[in-house]
């Protein structure tokens, strides 16, 4: 009989299901894409950020590549009486799981969202995207929404902050329950050759990344704030487009994940694919549920100053010659077999980690 994995987590005392969400963003913008997304099995639900008026977003305003998403999409394009009167309510009375209602962006936006959506949300979000760097005027917006709900702050962390532990602190000092990290990188551009232009819609043709691209730049943020601040509920986002990556979240110390663009590079079904594929990543790496990963943490690799020598498998090899070809020390010649001249090879672990076959073992 197979084992049932639990996939329950918590955020500051908030029960999920399971610990997969969607990111703000365009695939939470109204009532009816919310519960697509909720037929998908996710553990909780995001709105769309919403501010005190309806943004303006030119087109056009998303465009994908192999493993990114360009964006200028702004918050809601939905001015806040639409989410107050009509998409909300229906929300909240439908809704099966917690939603947290995500809202920007000064003082006095929150001065006069927070008692308007309150008793809308299970917890609220609160996007820093496009209020700058400095963390003591951040502060006075912490507490200017603690001033007006005793429900869950998450705070997102914008990656250009500077330093991501005294963020963390200075949110939770003022009254934050936790931080999501991270939201898009940029400014970023993208050049069409044929038109010999911009190919985003903004004015300064600049716009925003997220996907598998930003990823490692995610977790690390996380595992930062998660090893330098303690009792904080973390919400990992960032490039998640498959159940391992969930996990691998979870291990670098967050609590829950969200998940938007690779939805839009691979679509929407993803959500339900992670969710089902979740018991099987558990099982395959020897966990039995998703707090046995938040327990375990991450342990970090033990640094050496002596190179480790590849050894190839010439079972798996196929002489493809890739790593010869990308060897930064010319260390590796390919004929029939593969070599590795040691008096050249640094250790330093390229060719393992991008060997298609993985037929080379040893370094990492």
């Amino acid at each position: 009989m197979e084992k049932t994995l639990n996939l329950k987590t918590s955020i500051a005392n908030i029960e999920l299901s399971n610990p997969l969400m969607p990111a703000s963003g365009p695939l939470v913008g109204d009532y009816d894409k919310i519960m697509y997304l909720v037929d998908m099995g996710i553990g909780g639900a995001v709105t769309k950020t919403i501010s005190t008026k309806a943004a303006e977003v030119p087109r056009p305003c998303i465009i994908g590549g192999k493993d990114w998403i360009m964006n200028n999409e702004l918050w809601s394009e939905l001015p806040p009486e639409e989410w107050i009167n009509n998409i909300l309510p229906k929300l909240k009375e439908n809704l099966n799981v917690p939603l947290i209602v995500s809202a920007g962006y000064t003082v006095e936006d929150m001065e006069y969202l927070i008692p308007k959506l309150d008793k809308f949300a299970d917890a609220f979000e609160i996007s820093t995207h496009y209020v700058g760097k400095d963390i003591n005027f951040i502060a006075k917006i912490v507490k200017a929404i603690r001033k007006n709900t005793e429900k869950p702050i998450f705070m997102k962390m914008s990656p250009h902050i500077p330093d991501p532990i005294a963020f963390a602190k200075m949110a939770k000092e003022n009254g934050a329950n936790g931080i999501v990290a991270v939201n898009s990188l940029g400014p970023v551009m993208n050049i069409d050759l044929n038109t010999r232009s911009n190919k985003i819609g903004s004015s300064s043709g600049f716009a925003w990344v997220s996907g598998p691209v930003i990823k490692n730049l995610s977790l690390a943020l996380v595992n930062t704030i998660r090893e330098n601040v303690d009792d904080i509920t973390i919400i990992g986002v960032g490039g998640i487009k498959n159940s391992d990556d969930v996990l691998e979240y979870i291990l670098a110390g967050a609590d829950a994940v969200q998940m938007l663009s690779s939805a839009l590079l691979y679509g929407k079904q993803l959500y339900k694919k992670i969710v089902e594929d979740l018991p099987k990543s558990l099982q395959k790496y020897g966990f039995e549920s998703i707090e046995d990963v938040k327990n375990h943490r991450l342990t970090k690799k033990k640094v050496s100053m002596v190179p480790n020598l590849p050894e190839v498998d010439m079972d798996k090899c196929t002489l493809c010659k890739l790593c010869e070809k990308i060897c930064p020390y010319w260390a590796i010649t390919i004929d029939s077999r593969v070599h590795f001249d040691p008096e050249k090879c640094f250790g330093c672990g390229l060719c393992e980690s991008k060997c298609p076959t993985h037929a080379i073992s040893g370094v990492l």
